[in-house]
């Protein structure tokens, strides 16, 4: 049985911020969107937990303009302890991009103990695209800048594009170890979702834009999956 299905989509947006992670106070949006933004706005169209996506490629379609924007934020974490926003308020500085549009090229990837094929699964996510149906609405690196989809059209091809990006974030792997109990989260297995405490872990890969493609390596998704202690095909 076949594990793996294509999928591709469109996606744009007004703005966007994807935080490289070396800036710890102020914002500062990689160029274009990162594998990870790329797959929560896939699983924000269409999720199960029988499969997992591998973003394979992103496509710039509208570089767009970088522009610098003051937000209000929190100095702490929200959590189950409340507290006033007057005493936590701190404005901040954020480079953000404006009047971006990519296309998501990834993978469906089925996991080890998935009995449906995975053509249901391509199949159920192209129709939510064409239908513009999703979970929640998808966002471009922050949950005030949303994101717009539709089906790649035959126009939609990438900008003429060369540029080195340096170390982009590929994804978070969150690795079960009760003696790091650092933080709690949901583990989906076929005995169905249990709850599980651990430490997360950031990848990166060296990103490059060759003519507008911004191309992924699959090996690096091996690492994520050995790092959680998953079997994938």
């Amino acid at each position: 049985m076949e594990r793996k299905g294509m999928v591709t989509v469109k996606v744009w947006g007004k703005y966007a911020c994807f935080t490289r992670p070396e800036f710890k106070v102020e914002r500062v949006s990689y160029p274009v969107i990162t594998p990870s933004a790329a797959r929560g706005v896939l699983e924000a169209i269409f999720w199960k937990p029988e499969f997992r996506y591998e973003i394979r490629a992103i496509g710039v379609l509208k570089k767009g303009s970088e522009m610098v924007i003051l937000r209000n934020e929190i100095e702490q974490r929200q959590g189950s302890n409340p507290f006033f926003i007057e005493d936590t308020r701190q404005q901040r500085c954020s480079l953000v991009l404006k009047n971006v549009a990519y296309l998501i090229r990834a993978e469906i990837v089925l996991r080890s103990w998935a009995t449906d094929p995975v053509y249901k699964y391509r199949d159920q996510f192209n129709r939510r695209v064409e239908r513009g149906q999703c979970y929640h609405r998808p966002y471009l690196g922050t949950r005030e800048f949303t994101a717009f989809f539709a089906p790649a059209g035959e126009g939609d091809w990438p900008q003429p594009l060369d540029m080195d990006l340096g170390n982009m974030l590929l994804d978070i792997a969150y690795v079960e170890d009760p003696t790091r109990p650092e933080m709690e989260f949901v583990r989906h297995g076929p005995g169905g979702a249990r709850r599980a405490s651990g430490y997360h872990h950031a990848l990166f890969f060296a990103a490059r834009l060759e003519a507008g493609w911004l191309r992924v390596p699959a090996e690096r998704y091996r690492e994520l999956y050995l790092l959680e202690g998953e079997d994938y095909v």
